[in-house]
Order: C-alpha cells, then sequence, then structure tokens
C-alpha cells in the first residue's frame, strides 16, 4: 500500500510518563523511495478503477447548426504515471508529485444533426501531460499508531488527443474539440478523490502496528507514539514509547526515558533505536512479576572446567557438604532482590544485579535439600541478537561478589573460587522480544550496533 514501506514500524499513548520516547524509528529518503515505488503502484491501480459514465450534449456548430452527440462504452485501456518524487515537507508532511503521466481511453461515439442525418463509429483517446500533485500529512492518531490523511489535491490534463474511427472526416473535426473538453472535465473530476482514496487505504495497514505486543505470560511492550512524527527534508522519525509493562498492570517505573538521538546516518532504508530506558522498563516488570530467577545446572557449566556442580566439588571447599550428602548432585538457583539495572556502552551491554543464590542438593528422588544462602552483588555481560522481528537476549555470568547469608550445614568462609561457578555460564532470555512491526514486515540485511549518544542509546 501506498507509503506503508517507509511509514513502517511505524511504525511507532493514552497515558504518557515522559515526553521522551524509549524506542525511536527512522526512516531515510532510501526507504521513503521503495515507499514511492510502492505507492505509484497503489495509485495506478487506483486510477484504473475511473470511470466516465455515457454522456450526451449538444452543440451549436457553424455552419450546419445544432449537432447531438453521445457517447458511451467508455474505459481505460492503459495508464503510466513514469515520474513521481516524493518530497517532505520539514514540520508537516510529504508531498507527492506527479509528472508527464498519460492515461489512453476508448469508446464508441453518435451524432446526429439536420435532423435526419446521423453518424457513428468508435474513438480513442489520448491524454498526455497529466499531473497529480497530493499533499499529505503524517500524526499520530488517538491510539498512538501513525496517520496519514490529505492536505490538498490538485490534478490537472495538459493535451488531449482523440482519434475518430468511422463516419466522415470533415464530421469529427466538427464537435472533436467539445468531446475533448468534456472528456477532460469528466477526468479530472475522478483523479483527486482517487488518490485521496489510495492514501486513506494506508491507514487500515497503520493500524497493524503492535502498539501493544505479548512477550510472554508476565510482560507486553508498548510501542505507541509519543508525539507525531518528526518530519525533516530527507527522514521521518517516529518516536515511540517502547516500554515493558506487566500483563494488564500498566504501573509506571520509578525512572522516566532519558533524551536521546540517533546517529546522523542514511545509508540504510531504515533505522531503529531501543535505549537503555526500554531494557531497564523490562527489569523492572520482570522483577516486579517475581520471575527474575534462574536455575543453574551442572548442564549449563562448560564441560572443560573442572568445577561441577556436585556435593563433591563443593566438598573440597565446604567438606560438610560431602560429608552430609556424598555423591549428589546440585543445582543453584539465582533470584534478584530489586530490579536489576541495565547500561549499554559501546560493543556493550551490562546488568548489574543484586540478589541471592541458594544452592540445593538434588536427592535421588528429586527432592531439593538446601544448603546455603549467598549474598550476590555481580555484573552480567549481555549478548544481544537479531532473529526476525524480534530481538534475542543471552546473558554471560561473570564475576560475583558473595557473602554468607545463611548456612544450613554449619559455618564456612566464602571463598573467591566460588565466583568460578558462573563464570562463562550462558543463558538465553525466552524466545525475544517483538519489535515495532506493520503486518507482514521484515527485516533483511540488518546489523547492529551497541552504542552511546548523548545517553545511553541501543
Amino acid at each position: 500500500m501506498f507509503l506503508c514501506g517507509w511509514l513502517v514500524m511505524v511504525t511507532l499513548i493514552p497515558v504518557i510518563l515522559s515526553v521522551n520516547p524509549g524506542v525511536e524509528v527512522k526512516i531515510t529518503d532510501k526507504g521513503i523511495e521503495y515507499g514511492r515505488q510502492l505507492g505509484i503502484a497503489a495509485i495506478q491501480e487506483k486510477l484504473k478503477k475511473i470511470r466516465i459514465p455515457d454522456f450526451s450534449g449538444k452543440q451549436r456548430v457553424s455552419p450546419i447548426g445544432k449537432v447531438q452527440y453521445s457517447l458511451t462504452n467508455i474505459q481505460i485501456v492503459n495508464i503510466g504515471l513514469p515520474i513521481a518524487p516524493i518530497q517532505l515537507v520539514p514540520g508537516s508532511g510529504v508531498k507527492l508529485s506527479i509528472n508527464n503521466a498519460f492515461i489512453n481511453l476508448r469508446g464508441n461515439w453518435r451524432v446526429k444533426f439536420l435532423r435526419w442525418v446521423k453518424n457513428s463509429g468508435s474513438f480513442e483517446v489520448g491524454m498526455n501531460d497529466l499531473s497529480i500533485s497530493e499533499s499529505l500529512a503524517v500524526k499520530s492518531d488517538s491510539t498512538g499508531r501513525p496517520e496519514v490523511s490529505t492536505i490538498s489535491c490538485a490534478a490537472s490534463v495538459g493535451r488531449v488527443r482523440i482519434k475518430f474511427h468511422g463516419g466522415a472526416s470533415w464530421l469529427y473535426n466538427l464537435f472533436s474539440k467539445y468531446i475533448e473538453k468534456a472528456l477532460k472535465s469528466a477526468l479530472q473530476k475522478q483523479i483527486c478523490p482517487l488518490v485521496t482514496n489510495a492514501i486513506d487505504d494506508m491507514n487500515p495497514r497503520l493500524k497493524t502496528l503492535n502498539v501493544l505486543a505479548n512477550v510472554d505470560k508476565y510482560a507486553e511492550i508498548e510501542y505507541s507514539m509519543v508525539s507525531s512524527p518528526a518530519i525533516s527534508s530527507s527522514s521521518i522519525a517516529l518516536k515511540l514509547k517502547g516500554q515493558f509493562y506487566n500483563i494488564g498492570q500498566h504501573q509506571e517505573p520509578p525512572f522516566s526515558a532519558p533524551a536521546f538521538s540517533l546517529p546522523p546516518e542514511n545509508s540504510n532504508m531504515l533505522y531503529m533505536a531501543l535505549s537503555a530506558f526500554t531494557a531497564n522498563s523490562a527489569a523492572f516488570v520482570y522483577h516486579k512479576a517475581g520471575v527474575l530467577s534462574i536455575y543453574i545446572t551442572d548442564d549449563m557449566i562448560p564441560k572443560r572446567s573442572p568445577i561441577r556442580l556436585t556435593t563433591t566439588t563443593f566438598g573440597t571447599f565446604i567438606p560438610q557438604i560431602s560429608k552430609q550428602f556424598p555423591g549428589l548432585m546440585m543445582k543453584l538457583l539465582m533470584k534478584t532482590d530489586k530490579s536489576p539495572v541495565v547500561t549499554f556502552e559501546p560493543d556493550r551491554v551490562t546488568v548489574q544485579v543484586t540478589g541471592t543464590v541458594t544452592a540445593y542438593a538434588i536427592q535421588p528422588n528429586d527432592t531439593l535439600t538446601p544448603l546455603f544462602i549467598l549474598n550476590l552483588d555481580t555484573s552480567v555481560s549481555s549478548k544481544v541478537f537479531l532473529s526476525g522481528m524480534k530481538l534475542g537476549v543471552s546473558l554471560t555470568l561473570n564475576k560475583m561478589k558473595l557473602s554468607l547469608q545463611t548456612s544450613y550445614v554449619g559455618q564456612f568462609q566464602v571463598r573467591a573460587a566460588f565466583s568460578t561457578f558462573a563464570t562463562g555460564t550462558n543463558i538465553q532470555l525466552g524466545k525475544g522480544y517483538p519489535l515495532p512491526a506493520i503486518r507482514n514486515m521484515e527485516l533483511e540485511n540488518t546489523k547492529l550496533q551497541i552504542l552511546k549518544v548523548r545517553d545511553e542509546l541501543f
């Protein structure tokens, strides 16, 4: 549909905590050119629906007097829209200009004059130098989705040439200019309504923007626009809320989105930036839902590591464990005690986590026996990747600062070696988080960068 190729993801609030977005989408002139191609095809299909009804008239023609004429079965046989540049109007919208277009028609004619003289035949019409100028506004609707509307439209037909078949040539010349004028008028009246209709057809598709997208059974992410699109001479920027919420409970976090801006790059069609605010709102939601807990088992420890999650290995540091629970596998439960903090640095995502680590011995009947609880203060590095229209995240647990909170096997000293258990442990979070998208939208030749621009930017 017209312009949908570059109003994408457009993108893109009923109640807004901050005017700053968590996500920004920029469509460059390359994306706009792609949209222009889609748009011209859509407009051309609309113009094929032009219907010129049968019409007749009377005209006094010297020297024979009054001539009655009628045109019937008028059909469009060809339409060409060769030149159609799109111009961005900073601060307001888009202007589409179609020049040097043409429309060819055919139909039947009939005339009667001097009361008894009749003649008929077929005709072909070539309408050249057709021009259409359409100005559009691009705004945010009441649901936070992008919406386009027509500001103004003008259409004109430059030259009309009619070729008759049947009858005498002298007869054609008597009334051809009147028919040309009538056809031109009938055509011009229909062009703008049909082009405007093509523009209006965009909005149902734009309303498929996933303003509220389910992530999993705990969270959803809101992509409604916090303001109308920012239009410059070379791009359109969509500012989206980009905030996670607990499903059905839209509680605002105790922090707001900072201002950030996209890098001044225009080599690709589309740029999409997610700020650290979006990631931190996710951390707040999952912590609030009580699901930021991760079980670490032995199969998650690299095989090359000499340290295993067993009571035998832990017995090396805490002898009473191997004495009380000899030869058992173990499991660690990591759980946050407050919302993690995510920061973005060039080529790096860091997650600061505080919480607890509870160690369990796995009994032969699979029941868990608690061994001890450690206080946890750690920094986790994250790898971010794209999978289709979803953003994937995997975590690598690095060094930890641990201290003993509770022991069920007697007192012991927490040694630095405990940090080694977590080193290199990789955990992938869910199936990924949906990006803002319009129905059937796909990304190709994607490149992902982690940057810091003014504020943390991803």
